[in-house]
């Protein structure tokens, strides 16, 4: 399969990502799936400047993001998954996309959302789109930077 990691990230693409777990995964092609960035050409434009040289850059919406990957555009790379929140993966995955793993990273502070970690802030919809991840079979892993250990999400969640 084409898909080598997936990671919720809610900066997407930046210094960090870009650095460190695109040659971690060894992927040679980033995918940012959003609905927002991918009709924003000034979102576009800035997430174009973080891609690292020698990786190939898709900045799509979850629709045709899903068409691509089960029409086996991308089986010849190794893709990276970006995406801001776990609904994307949920309705991915409903579409039929397989999605085995997925790292959790960043998930940035409002004044809707509630700290999980210091830089894990979840809404209560985060937790149920969790659940529905895990229960259909998908591992749930929590690491900020590939030196961090590797932490699973539902025990976190349980603690929550």
């Amino acid at each position: 399969m084409a898909i080598t990691a997936v990671r919720i990230d809610g900066r997407l693409l930046h210094g960090q990502v870009a650095n460190m777990w695109t040659n971690v995964v060894g992927a040679t092609r980033i995918m940012v799936i959003d609905d927002e960035v991918a009709a924003s050409p000034v979102a576009k434009a800035g997430i174009k400047l973080a891609k690292p040289a020698g990786v190939n850059l898709s900045i799509l919406n979850e629709e045709r993001a899903a068409g691509n990957i089960l029409a086996g555009r991308y089986d010849s790379q190794k893709v990276f998954i970006l995406v801001k929140r776990p609904a994307v993966l949920l309705h991915l995955l409903k579409k039929g996309v397989p999605l085995k793993v997925v790292n959790v990273g960043n998930m940035s502070q409002s004044d809707a959302t509630n700290p999980l970690t210091p830089s894990i802030n979840l809404v209560p919809q985060d937790v149920a789109d969790f659940q529905e991840l895990h229960k259909s079979g998908v591992k749930l892993t929590v690491q900020m930077v590939p030196s961090d250990p590797l932490l699973d999400l539902m025990d976190l969640l349980k603690k929550f």
